[in-house]
């Protein structure tokens, strides 16, 4: 008999494709940013905000996964996790609802997953008619760790 090993995640949609992230890693749920623009950041910064006296760094989670941007008239909302002890805004099409998911059905991501993706994929799930692709935090922000200049 095999055992049950649950995991919750929030389930998030960026450009119609469903992603997980554990509930773990979820700080907040925000809607209806006010962002502030950074001059010369990464083309995934989109800016910074303020939340409750802690800056916190937007990333454009389309941008990132090379997706098209979102239509201004779209609203859309944001997820604040934490990288590094740093928070960050990521932001996000739609938050759905939280799956508890047996990791012992969690599939290696699919070696035809776009390269962007396959790179934050933590594996994928198939539910009824989607597919729920597990989003790695730390992957999907590396792209922070990278852009820093060493002294």
């Amino acid at each position: 008999m095999t055992t049950r090993n649950i995991q919750d995640y929030v389930t998030v949609r960026i450009a119609d494709q469903l992603f997980g992230i554990p509930v773990l890693e979820v700080h907040d749920v925000l809607r209806g940013l006010r962002l502030t623009k950074i001059p010369l950041a990464p083309r995934e910064v989109a800016g910074v905000l303020n939340l409750r006296g802690r800056i916190v760094t937007a990333i454009d989670v389309r941008e990132r996964l090379g997706l098209p941007k979102r239509k201004d008239e779209e609203k859309g909302m944001s997820i604040v996790v934490e990288h590094q002890g740093e928070p960050y805004s990521l932001m996000i099409d739609d938050v759905g609802e939280v799956l508890s998911l047996d990791l012992n059905e969690l599939l290696p991501t699919p070696v035809t997953l776009n390269s962007c993706w396959k790179e934050v994929s933590g594996g994928v799930y198939r539910l009824e008619n989607k597919l729920l692709v597990v989003m790695q935090i730390e992957q999907l922000l590396n792209f922070a760790d990278n852009s820093t200049i060493a002294a």
